[in-house]
């Protein structure tokens, strides 16, 4: 998840200040940016999803877990993943408009989604899939919650590992809803036209910094406080740097006494 996001938010920092910029290069360079930004993106729920049904066969089948999921296997599930997410860009990529006087290597065009993917049938597609996506694993994050609830009621023994599931998959629907927050941009973009008289580059920061930025930056920090050997890390560095501050506070007040 963690590679994933920093991925995304390279891909996508990188195509906002050349769009914020005007910055013009050839499609050779364009399309693989736009590849990795739109894969890494829809790779989010797909790890979302596989995370819900690994508590859940974790809780429901501790003895029967696929041998995919074991610590020295679980690239092939990572592998799948990331090819599944890479499948449907590079299909939206080849459904584009051939313009015959676009060169691929030499011509510079403006490197923005709406500009390279206008076609309909392009737009039509990419809806689809994301809707499809979230969809699916909403649907998974929400049984997987329901049963590990329902389970935790029933069972009298090892209540503490179900309750942590529970919040796990509960966090996975919380990130769920983070990622569905970049499809609200065309909204805040209609009422922030509405009732401000905002520049269209103002517009497009104040989504991308809410919508795109802020969600990839909780979802570290989010599962960084939760692990506990990384919390312990996290508190030893906050009590050094406090220690080390204050005394020179201390020097410093002295020394105006």
């Amino acid at each position: 998840m963690l590679i994933n996001d920093t991925l995304q938010l390279l891909a996508s920092v990188l195509l906002f200040l050349f769009a914020m910029g005007k910055v013009k290069f050839a499609l050779v360079y364009c399309l693989p940016l736009l590849v990795i930004s739109t894969a890494t993106f829809l790779n989010t729920p797909l790890i979302l999803a596989t995370m819900s049904v690994e508590r859940y066969v974790a809780i429901f089948y501790p003895l029967q877990r696929p041998a995919a999921w074991h610590s020295d296997h679980i690239w092939i599930i990572i592998l799948s993943l990331w090819l599944i997410s890479y499948i449907f860009p590079i299909i939206e990529q080849s459904m584009r408009d051939h313009n015959t006087a676009v060169d691929v290597l030499s011509t510079p065009v403006f490197c923005k989604i709406n500009l390279i993917n206008s076609s309909p049938i392009q737009r039509l597609f990419k809806a689809a899939i994301n809707i499809l996506f979230f969809v699916v694993v909403a649907v998974i994050i929400l049984f997987t919650y329901v049963r590990i609830l329902l389970e935790t009621r029933n069972m009298r023994q090892d209540r503490v590992s179900v309750s942590k599931a529970m919040h796990t998959v509960l966090l996975h629907g919380f990130q769920l809803l983070l990622c569905v927050l970049a499809f609200t941009s065309p909204i805040t973009e209609t009422l922030i036209v509405l009732h401000a008289n905002w520049l269209p580059e103002d517009v497009a920061f104040f989504n991308y910094f809410c919508f795109m930025l802020i969600p990839r930056f909780l979802s570290p920090l989010i599962y960084g406080f939760r692990d506990q050997i990384l919390r312990g890390y996290i508190r030893k560095a906050f009590l050094c740097c406090s220690n080390k501050v204050k005394p020179r506070v201390r020097a410093k007040l002295q020394g105006n006494f």
